[in-house]
């Protein structure tokens, strides 16, 4: 099998930038925007996440059985992100644009462009997640190219939350009449579309699919379901990856709120000579991406000494411990809400990696025990479980917030600054919690994936004569 090159590592990367760019500006800023720029409620955004976000994770599983009976010249997976990456762009726009229209009417459009957006985000991102179940079989380099995605995942993260705020600052004062937070957003989200567009392009033209199905497959739609159905390993992730998202969403959805009504008293810091001002919120989320690019980066030689399943079941259990912790913390413990920012995040990185390497191995592991391959309708069950958890947590963001009685742009009662801080705190550990509990029960550990991968290149071997 081919060794991949650092170019092609780094042109799979790209593609998590892209997405990484729209996935932060949705789980971290578009509650926010729709409560506070947009001008609906909080509880009506939570349901509007649980509707859409529900037909979402069932289009995840059918793109991936469309991909996998996709055939062009340039292969299986490749070929959506070239042809659906101005739609997504384009609707990434729309989605964060203000029309000038009656409440029941906005909400209208919400709901019909975010599902929409959604719908192009599964048609790029679920045959972009399968692309790394077919570049290479090599297990190491599995490991490696995940390690790659998640750098620059998070670097693309990194990108937006450090720059989402002053390009809305800048954008709403430059028409002139005062200051526009609702183009300020809209122009904003145009600039990530342009560069998330231009990164799948490369994504295209720098990778390579290599791994096969078996030449003796037929296409059997109820054969995948039914080995997929059978797949005890695929159940076990899918559950692990839907907690896991839960934590990371409901932490990502509450913070802009904790630090504009709860840490109201604290919101900037200043450097070079005070030129240049950040928000506590900025600071803390931007943070919060770099420990989870430290986390990726430690993932492959942590888990090459603990192996993939032990070293997710104590990043969560440890990311549950010091979540609890951040109830306990008020506006004057800045450097301790930092500190655990710091360290949570950190165990967050190191999960994500592992997820995709280990849905990977149950892509192998399913050729192995059935003599079929199915990798995009696999895969697609990963991006179902990152939509599911997200889904879920997205919804529990919003009705949580309503329960404690939030409401948009005035001063929160103690009830609802309790119920933020248990959004930064209790609530995410459990998810956490639940996620390394689910984990406990993976039996695919790293050496019984070498006897398998080792048993597949020799069938490979004798088919190919």
């Amino acid at each position: 099998m081919e060794k991949l090159k650092l170019k092609e590592k780094i042109g799979y990367g790209f593609g998590d930038f892209a997405s990484s760019m729209f996935w932060k500006m949705f789980g971290v800023y578009l509650l926010f925007f729709y409560t506070d720029i947009f001008g609906i409620s909080a509880a009506v955004v939570g349901t509007m996440f649980l509707v859409t976000r529900v037909f979402d994770g069932i289009n995840d599983p059918l793109m991936g059985i469309i991909a996998d009976r996709t055939e062009t010249k340039w292969g299986k997976f490749r070929p959506y992100l070239l042809w659906m990456c101005v739609p997504f762009a384009l609707f990434g726009v729309l989605t964060f644009t203000t029309p000038d229209l009656s409440v029941s009417n906005k909400i209208i459009y919400a709901y019909v462009t975010y599902c929409l957006m959604m719908v192009f985000y599964t048609t790029v991102n679920v045959p972009y997640a399968s692309l790394m179940g077919v570049m290479t079989s090599n297990l190491k380099d599995r490991t490696s190219l995940a390690s790659f995605r998640f750098i620059f995942a998070f670097a693309g993260g990194i990108f937006v939350l450090a720059t989402a705020e002053s390009f809305v600052d800048f954008f709403a004062k430059i028409n002139g009449n005062g200051i526009n937070l609702q183009k300020g957003w809209q122009y904003t989200m145009a600039v990530y579309g342009v560069v998330a567009a231009l990164l799948f392009y490369f994504t295209f033209r720098w990778t390579k699919e290599r791994v096969e199905p078996p030449k003796t497959q037929k296409s059997n739609l109820k054969e995948d379901f039914k080995n997929l159905a059978t797949n005890r390993p695929w159940f076990i992730l899918l559950g692990a990856g839907i907690c896991s998202l839960i934590f990371n969403s409901i932490r990502d959805g509450s913070a802009i709120y904790y630090f504009k009504y709860y840490f109201e008293d604290q919101q900037m810091v200043s450097f070079f000579f005070n030129k240049v001002s950040l928000s506590y919120s900025t600071l803390y989320l931007v943070l919060g991406q770099a420990a989870n690019l430290i986390g990726v980066t430690l993932a492959k030689p942590v888990s090459d000494k603990l192996g993939k399943k032990k070293t997710f079941l104590t990043a969560m259990g440890i990311a549950a411990v010091l979540s609890c912790f951040f109830y306990y913390l008020n506006e004057l413990d800045v450097v301790l809400i930092f500190v655990l920012q710091f360290l949570i995040s950190l165990c967050a990185g190191i999960i994500f990696p592992l997820l995709w390497s280990m849905y990977a191995d149950i892509a192998d592991y399913s050729e192995w025990k059935s003599g079929r391959r199915a990798t995009g309708l696999i895969f697609s069950s990963s991006s179902m479980s990152q939509k599911m958890g997200w889904t879920i947590g997205g919804a529990l963001t919003g009705w949580i917030l309503a329960y404690y009685g939030f409401e948009a742009n005035v001063e929160q009662t103690e009830e609802a600054k309790t119920g933020i801080r248990m959004m930064m705190s209790f609530l995410p550990a459990v998810g956490a919690l639940l996620s390394a509990i689910i984990v406990f029960f993976y039996k695919l550990d790293d050496a019984f994936m070498l006897k398998i991968n080792a048993d597949l290149i020799e069938k490979r071997k004798q088919t190919s004569l």
